[in-house]
Formats: structure tokens, C-alpha cells, sequence
């Protein structure tokens, strides 16, 4: 009868997003995750399986590209050193990579949200030509001669089988766990600290200007919008409209979290700004159309000294102890055997 109810109680919390342990830690004034930990339960050894297969080259067709190569997590799990991803062969993909963190309050992944669960988003990278040009059953029959991963297998799943299910499985785990929640922000919303007068007045143009899009403390409600951008005839990236095949759905992009911009320059979809003045320039001076998001049709340019202050409010959302956390990191001591 316990174990019924223990059960139960698992799945009611599991199903309205409550789900919470030691692998998985935010704060109480974050939203309910949407992520269905009930399918995937956070474990201690298919994280850290999840977090070795992360950094393994294994998932590209020459093995000189893992999942890490475009998610640095000195960079919040993105990349800074050019505005378009590379993949083999150092070819040049359509777009920036994304930051990786805060995964489980997220329904839909890449720009264009062609993927609608974690589970599966690997697939796009691992498949795509241009980045990894693989399959999931190469790396599986890859990963399967390496005796590293025999072990990591079999403590994971209590058997040495290692297939493609478990293989993604595992790579969410880790992912999962990659949760900024600890910037200068946050200790204001936890009441550890208070802003200085610059910061409090950036805080109050943001959420004038920025929430309705940017919905704090996420800072993203993670929905797709035209935001203005010009197309990129060379790269010629409709975003959503290129999924759905919907005209009203041209050139909508997947709306990032403000938090760790210190470290994930480039911005926008394709990484074409630089630097922050650059991108609220570009709102400044949007040009307005029936098909922009309603939210920058309203939007009421600011002046340089509101833009001096809202960037130094989003200066309070880089989270330095995420970007150092060593569980985040390469996992050295399995790199000796990696290589067998």
C-alpha cells in the first residue's frame, strides 16, 4: 500500500512539473519544470554516463566533434569564437548554437523548434551534414568497443546494453542538471542582496520594455517571434516557417534566455551582433511590420543612458559559479579511457 502511494504521489508531483531532488536544484520562485522526469528518473551514474557521452567526439563520423564542441560551458554552453557553428571538415552550419541551460522548462529545442523533447533534440545535430553527418546506430556500435562505457552502461541500467534510447536518455540527464540559478539576480530575488541604483533602474526598464518576451526569472518564455531581423540572404534561415511550412510562421525564432550573456556572445540566431549595444540598437530602430512581434511594435526606443542601465541589470544575470561548475566540466577522469 506504501509503494502504491508512493508511486502515485511520484507521478502527481512528476506530472505538474514539483519533481525536485539532489541532481536537480532551483529555486522555490522558479516556474513548475515541464520536463516528464517520470520517463527519465534523475540518476547519480546516467548523469555522469550522459555528461562523459557529452564530450565524446564519438557522435560525429570522423570522431573530431562532440556535443561540447559547440556548447562550451565556459560560454554557458555556447560558443564565441565565430557566429555560425562549425561541424567536420570545419564546414560552416546556418546558425549560432544556443546556450544549453535551465533545459527543463523548455518544450521545444533549436531555433526553429524542429525538436519538441530533449530526449530526441541530439538526433538533429548528430544526423545534419553539416555539423556531426552520423547516425544513432553508428554511435551506438561505436560506443559499444569502448569498455568505459560497458561500465558506465552497466552501472547505469544494472546491464552492460547499450543502445540508442539509453544513449539519448543519458545525454538528457546530464543536461538537465545544467541549471543557472545563481547570478547576482538571484540573490536580489532570494533577498541576499540588494541592486545599486543603476542596476534597479536597468530591473525597471527591462520589465517595462523586455518581460512580456523575456519573462523573468527564466528571462525567456521560450515562444517564437519575428524580431526584426533583416533575412540573411545567404543564409537564407526562414526559422519556424521552414518547419511548419506556414507563411505566418516566416521568420520566427526561438526567443533565448537573457541569463549569461557575459558569456555567450555572439547574439541572434546567426550570431550576427557582437555585443549588446548592438542588439538593443537594433530594437531601437526596428522597422516596423505586420508580421514583428506585437511586443516590439510597441516597443519605445531608449535613450543612452536607459541603455547604459539595462545592460548593467543584465550584467546581474551572469551566473559565474555555473559557468565554473566542475561537475559541468570535461570529465577528466575517465579521459585516459575514453581514448581505448
Amino acid at each position: 500500500m506504501k509503494i502504491r502511494l508512493f508511486i502515485f504521489l511520484f507521478l502527481l508531483l512528476t506530472s505538474f512539473g514539483l519533481y525536485k531532488n539532489k541532481y536537480l536544484n532551483y529555486p522555490s520562485y522558479f516556474p513548475y519544470t515541464v520536463y516528464k522526469f517520470e520517463n527519465n528518473v534523475l540518476d547519480s551514474n546516467k548523469i555522469k554516463l550522459g555528461r562523459v557521452l557529452f564530450y565524446d567526439p564519438v557522435f560525429s563520423s570522423d570522431n573530431s566533434v562532440s556535443c561540447a564542441s559547440c556548447h562550451s560551458p565556459y560560454n554557458a554552453f555556447s560558443h564565441t569564437d565565430h557566429d555560425l557553428s562549425h561541424g567536420i571538415n570545419d564546414q560552416i552550419g546556418t546558425r549560432n548554437a544556443p546556450a544549453l541551460f535551465n533545459l527543463a522548462w523548455q518544450k521545444e529545442f533549436m531555433w526553429d523548434g524542429a525538436i519538441n523533447h530533449l530526449d530526441m533534440q541530439a538526433l538533429a545535430p548528430i544526423s545534419n551534414s553539416k555539423e556531426m553527418n552520423e547516425n544513432i546506430k553508428n554511435v551506438v556500435n561505436k560506443i559499444s568497443g569502448k569498455s568505459i562505457y560497458k561500465k558506465l552502461f552497466l552501472k547505469s541500467f544494472g546491464d552492460s546494453i547499450i543502445s540508442g534510447e539509453r544513449t539519448l536518455k543519458a545525454l538528457a540527464q546530464f543536461q538537465l542538471t545544467l541549471i543557472s540559478c545563481n547570478s547576482k539576480y538571484d540573490k536580489m530575488k532570494g533577498g541576499l542582496i540588494e541592486f545599486n541604483n543603476k542596476e534597479q533602474r536597468g530591473y525597471n526598464i527591462f520589465l517595462k520594455q523586455c518581460n512580456s518576451c523575456h519573462s523573468e526569472p527564466l528571462f525567456s518564455n521560450f515562444e517564437f517571434k519575428n524580431n526584426g531581423l533583416p533575412l540573411d540572404t545567404t543564409l537564407n534561415d526562414y526559422g519556424k516557417g521552414a518547419i511548419s511550412m506556414k507563411s505566418e510562421d516566416s521568420l520566427l525564432f526561438k526567443i533565448p534566455s537573457l541569463r549569461n550573456l557575459g558569456f555567450s556572445y555572439p547574439y541572434m540566431h546567426d550570431g550576427r551582433f557582437k555585443t549588446l549595444h548592438q542588439v538593443i540598437n537594433h530594437y531601437n530602430g526596428v522597422t516596423k511590420h505586420k508580421t514583428l512581434s506585437r511586443e516590439l511594435i510597441n516597443f519605445k526606443a531608449l535613450k543612452n543612458n536607459e541603455v547604459v542601465d539595462l545592460i548593467t541589470f543584465l550584467h546581474t544575470l551572469n551566473d559565474s559559479t555555473f559557468i565554473f561548475n566542475k561537475k559541468n566540466k570535461y570529465p577528466v577522469e575517465y579521459l585516459s579511457e575514453m581514448k581505448d
